[in-house]
């Protein structure tokens, strides 16, 4: 569709793009989106007659969101391209390519907001330890078989227990299987512990890691740059897996990347939703994904009494209408309040 827009509108496509990415530093993902937008807008142009941008106007945007709403397009699919109509409309005027930002007057439709999908605490909890519930290795190290063989000598048993003792947990490099486990568990306990997108955890960088003041410095949406702190439990989960995790999944593909997958490049957001998704159920969950774990991160902080604003500061909002969607509280807690600040209660 784009190859078969008339040469001036294609290249109106192509330099938007470029402006978005370059000036406006959207990611790859909202680029795409918008320029996707964009070719249909101009090709529903082209079939009314519109050979030159100029002679874009409101009835043609108005034309093309009724023909999408037609199509059974969704509120929140109709406020998106509207919201694309837009930025292209207001970005063209200031290019000189349209008389007029025609884009300005255009009305979208209110999407309809459901409340997002939150796990319990206690849910949460048993979706983030159950990688640790995986079966112990079939091979046991020679200090465990020397605590548990009961053919051998009582003074070896004793020597083995004081070894485990000195030494603590297995501290060398895991093999395969025991590493998926432990990226698995850093992932979970990184995503409920920080509330950050799947996208943000799946960038992270070893050195974007600060053990000692537990913060892992996030890139979120347009480049924005923020810290987040994370807890006691992730942070064991960050030391195993950097410990004995990683190395045994690095390879030439790795670069500094935190999460690796099992070929060794950096972990794909979309193995990420499915490595959610695959524990969820396999702990009795309802179907839940690294969104629900960002809900749910939101939700409990609210609960626990945290501020709003710094709710947004962490989940990396640029407004807080966004985070305003996580105020919804139980029952229990709002008579809690009620009978503790009400002077009839």
């Amino acid at each position: 569709m784009h190859q078969a827009l008339p040469p001036a509108l294609r290249d109106a496509v192509d330099d938007f793009a470029e402006h978005l990415s370059r000036v406006r530093n959207r990611s790859a993902h909202t680029v795409r989106a918008y320029v996707t937008d964009l070719v249909s807008l101009l090709d529903h142009a082209v079939r009314m007659g519109c050979v030159d941008l100029a002679e874009l106007d409101l009835s043609v945007l108005r034309s093309w969101l009724a023909r999408q709403r037609t199509t059974g397009a969704a509120r929140t699919s109709l406020a998106r391209r509207a919201a694309s109509a837009r930025a292209f409309s207001a970005w063209a005027h200031r290019a000189g390519l349209l008389p007029a930002d025609v884009g300005a007057a255009l009305a979208s439709p209110r999407a309809h907001r459901e409340l997002p999908s939150v796990l319990r605490a206690d849910q949460a909890a048993a979706l983030v330890e159950a990688p640790s519930r995986q079966a112990p290795p079939t091979n046991p190290s020679p200090t465990n078989q020397a605590r548990t063989d009961p053919k051998l000598p009582n003074q070896a048993r004793a020597d083995a227990e004081r070894t485990d003792a000195a030494t603590g947990p297995a501290s060398g490099p895991a093999d395969g299987a025991e590493a998926v486990p432990l990226r698995d568990r850093v992932l979970l306990e990184l995503l409920y512990a920080t509330g950050v997108r799947v996208s943000e955890a799946c960038g992270l960088d070893v050195g974007d890691v600060d053990h000692g003041r537990r913060v892992i410095r996030v890139f979120g949406k347009g480049g924005r740059e923020r810290s987040v702190p994370y807890g006691v439990p992730a942070q064991r989960a960050l030391d195993d897996w950097l410990r004995r995790g990683r190395p045994a999944m690095v390879g030439a593909r790795s670069g500094n990347a935190l999460l690796l997958g099992a070929r060794g490049g950096r972990l794909n957001p979309t193995t990420a939703r499915q490595i959610v998704g695959a524990y969820a159920e396999t702990a009795g969950l309802p179907r839940t994904s690294p969104h629900d774990l960002r809900h749910s991160a939101a939700t409990h902080l609210l609960e626990g009494g945290a501020d709003l604003r710094a709710v947004q500061e962490l989940l990396g909002h640029s407004s807080l209408a966004s985070t305003q969607i996580y105020t919804h509280v139980s029952v229990e807690r709002l008579r809690a309040a009620y009978r503790q600040a009400h002077p009839r209660a």
